[in-house]
């Protein structure tokens, strides 16, 4: 503790924060959650926390108090060697971010008990601080580490660092401003925040070649990024009540709580650059292996793209895909940033990217990636295996599943579903082979790696053929939920066609089949179609009109006769629309015995889907118009009924109806003639907004309230029934009446 400036204050600091954690462990447990996980909601009635969540948060306050410990205790003893200008400015930013960092952390409890919107100005401030201090972090460490790391390692970290840093800034911005579809842009822009990690590791490897950082101080580094992959929602466990602590968000924000190692990576950095100046000879210099023979390095390139390129020329671009355990495990899971990690790096092999790396291995020739690119490739195979293995339609015989790419190249709509991960694994592994033979790290090894990976091929060459890809489940077939906040799932060709079969019950394949076989069959009934057989109809105990839509959009025959049908039925339905507004037109314009304010007869025919015609207005203090009865009254009433800011109008529901609105000034005399229903009641408008439309949608119609007054209105509304040729009932017309003044009774005229 003597060894650092500020050793004994942070020691103190340190052991006090474990000293008050153990403290709340024996009296409030439920505190000692709420500080550890820094959660801004209560937790309602939940009592106090099990046994395996208080050893869970103690842990990670004692790495919170470690975390102090090292942030706090500052730089060695001594005189601070003269840096310049860029030192101390790159040692600020990191100071500077630390502490908005910590000052975010300690500040987030207390803004629970304040309107967020309040706040919002502060949170501002100290997020665009903290980008501020990352770009001036990013800018200085390109300039303080010239001649220690090289020019493009150090200029591929200024771009992708100074785009992370300013997304984030204007993230910060549109976000607290509720600009959410200019945030989403700047979410884009930072590479969905792995910009973050990506400059770490970029400045990671510099400080590598630098013996100003000690290695403790590197290894910490790497677990910050790593940590970063399994950040999800943490520190926001609301309103658990009753229910507890469920795992699934109790483990969640304990990683939240223990991922702290980034802030100490930043402390440990700018503490170290006060140490000594490194003498050019000790700057550690990469050594390089001697270059191989190139056309091996070459294939070694050139492998991980080929079952790429076979992808990405019929529309796929995933891996492994969802069609293994690998993604739902990681949905279902308790880590949400582990399953947008698998998605990001599934879609980076599914385009070849490992290449790269390889390629990166080729050139550089460096130990570490010498070390690690061919254990890295031979992982990413035994996953694909594992992706492979795992799916359910890999439970068949092999022989039987295949892809047809012929059919799927005949359907240009349709986006092919893949190749097997087996294909990705031969070649990531035959990439990582001919690198360790390439760079052998001892002489007996090379031969080792080859035998296996012989034996692997010779396990993996069966499935190499393997049919995989989507496989649409029933539930997504149907519509979404009406509760839902999100919108229906838009669904590919191939599986709209997979839908319609299933859902006219002409595929009896099990529900783990692949689009892709399912597809095939649809072809295989088109034949059946085409032909006309009834006897091979029968067999196979399937009605040729039953195949008709299901299988048009892959079989021309279906498709003509759908579209003669569809052709025939909209010329039905335009007829019956053309004779509707004769209908409507042949009634007389109504003649208003008073000059009315505004008067609108609606041209088109009406409809409505249950025969309710309703204006709301929404207050906050309003009633739920689906729970306030107003139904059940208008169904009584017969014709029309009114509550404040609800007004519904019963109509017949399988006819058409012409309608006319009119607004006026003051009170019309009564007009009852030529109409079987006139009732007139009293209508409170809270917003001066009155558009009756369908219950069910569709357009309103003109705005009965006077110039936008808000108050209270009478309402007198004319139906009459009258016959029409052709029609077995006739049609109906509405004449709606409404005036400015007072009075809730309701007065009816006529009623037939």
């Amino acid at each position: 503790m003597r060894r650092y400036r500020f050793g004994w204050i942070a020691a103190l600091l340190s052991l006090g924060c474990v000293a008050f954690l153990a403290v709340l462990a024996a009296t409030d447990p439920k505190l000692l959650w709420a500080v550890v996980s820094r959660s801004p909601f209560t937790r309602g009635e939940a009592g106090d926390p099990p046994l395996w969540v208080i050893a869970g948060a103690m842990l990670a306050g004692v790495l919170q108090a470690w975390m102090l410990w090292q942030v706090l205790r500052g730089r060695e003893r001594g005189e601070l060697t003269p840096r310049g200008w860029r030192v101390g400015l790159l040692r600020l930013g990191l100071y500077l971010g630390v502490g908005i960092s910590l000052a975010i952390m300690v500040l987030i409890p207390f803004s629970a008990s304040r309107n967020s919107w309040d706040l919002r100005w502060l949170w501002i401030g100290l997020d665009a601080a903290d980008e501020v201090a990352f770009l001036t972090t990013v800018a200085m460490f390109f300039l303080v580490l010239r001649g220690v790391a090289p020019r493009w390692l150090r200029l591929f970290a200024l771009v992708v660092g100074g785009l992370a840093g300013l997304a984030g800034f204007g993230w910060t911005l549109t976000s607290h401003l509720d600009l959410n579809a200019v945030a989403w842009v700047f979410t884009v822009a930072s590479g969905y925040e792995y910009g973050w990690a990506v400059w770490t590791v970029c400045i990671l490897i510099a400080q590598t070649r630098d013996p100003r950082f000690s290695a403790a101080t590197i290894r910490i580094g790497v677990v910050a990024p790593l940590m970063s992959l399994t950040n999800g929602s943490y520190g926001y466990l609301s309103y658990a009540g009753g229910d507890g602590y469920p795992p699934e968000l109790i483990i969640p924000e304990l990683l939240g709580a223990v991922s702290v190692f980034g802030l100490v990576w930043q402390a440990r950095t700018a503490h170290e650059l006060a140490g000594p100046l490194p003498e050019p000879a000790t700057i550690r210099r990469p050594v390089r292996r001697p270059a191989r023979w190139w056309p091996l390095a070459a294939t070694a390139v050139v492998l991980p793209l080929l079952p790429a390129v076979v992808n990405l020329a019929h529309g796929a671009y995933r891996w492994v895909g969802d069609t293994g355990v690998i993604e739902p495990f990681l949905q279902d899971g308790v880590v949400d940033g582990l399953a947008q990690t698998w998605r990001n790096l599934d879609i980076m092999i599914g385009v070849g990217a490992p290449a790269l790396l390889v390629l990166a291995t080729v050139l550089l020739r460096t130990r570490p990636l010498v070390r690690f690119t061919p254990p890295a490739l031979a992982l990413a195979a035994l996953v694909g295996l594992a992706g492979l293995v795992s799916t359910p339609a890999s439970q068949e015989s092999w022989h039987e599943m295949r892809l047809d790419w012929e059919a799927v190249g005949r359907d240009a709509a349709s986006p092919a579903s893949g190749i097997s991960p087996a294909w990705y694994s031969l070649a990531l592994l035959g990439s990582a082979v001919l690198l360790r033979v390439l760079y052998p790290l001892a002489p007996a090894r090379p031969l080792l790696v080859v035998r296996l990976a012989v034996l692997a091929g010779l396990v993996l060459l069966p499935g190499a053929a393997l049919a995989r890809g989507t496989i649409t489940a029933d539930a997504a077939c149907g519509p979404g939920e009406s509760w839902s906040s999100e919108g229906p799932t838009e669904l590919t060709a191939d599986q709209k066609l997979v839908c319609a079969l299933r859902q006219a019950n002409l595929i009896k394949f099990p529900a783990t089949t692949p689009d892709a076989e399912a597809v095939a069959h649809a072809r295989w009934l088109c034949g059946l179609y085409t032909r006309n057989d009834a006897r091979e109809l029968a067999e196979h105990g399937l009605a040729r009109d039953s195949l008709t839509h299901p299988i048009a959009p892959v079989c021309p025959p279906a498709a003509a006769t759908a579209k003669a049908a569809a052709d025939e039925s909209a010329r039905e339905m335009q007829e019956w629309e053309a004779d509707a507004q004769r209908m409507c037109d042949s009634r007389p314009d109504h003649r208003p015995l008073i000059r009315p304010a505004t008067a609108t007869r609606i041209r088109e025919p009406q409809w409505t889907d249950y025969g309710i015609i309703e204006a709301y207005e929404e207050t906050e203090t309003g009633p739920d118009p689906f729970e306030d009865g107003l139904l059940e009254k208008t169904q009584e009433e017969g014709l029309v009924a009114a509550l404040p800011g609800h007004l519904m109008i019963s109509v017949h529901s399988d006819f058409e109806l012409c309608v006319t609105v009119e607004t006026y000034p003051r009170r019309p005399p009564v007009e009852v003639k030529g109409w079987d229903h006139v009732t007139e009641i009293g209508y409170e408008s809270p917003g001066g907004q009155i558009l009756l439309a369908d219950a069910m949608g569709g357009e309103p119609y003109p705005d009965l309230a006077l110039d936008g007054r808000a108050g209270h209105y009478r309402i007198r509304v004319h139906y009459d029934m009258f016959d029409w040729p052709g029609e077995e009932e006739g049609g109906q017309r509405l004449l709606i009446m409404a005036w400015p003044a007072k009075g809730d009774k309701v007065i009816t005229y006529r009623k037939s």
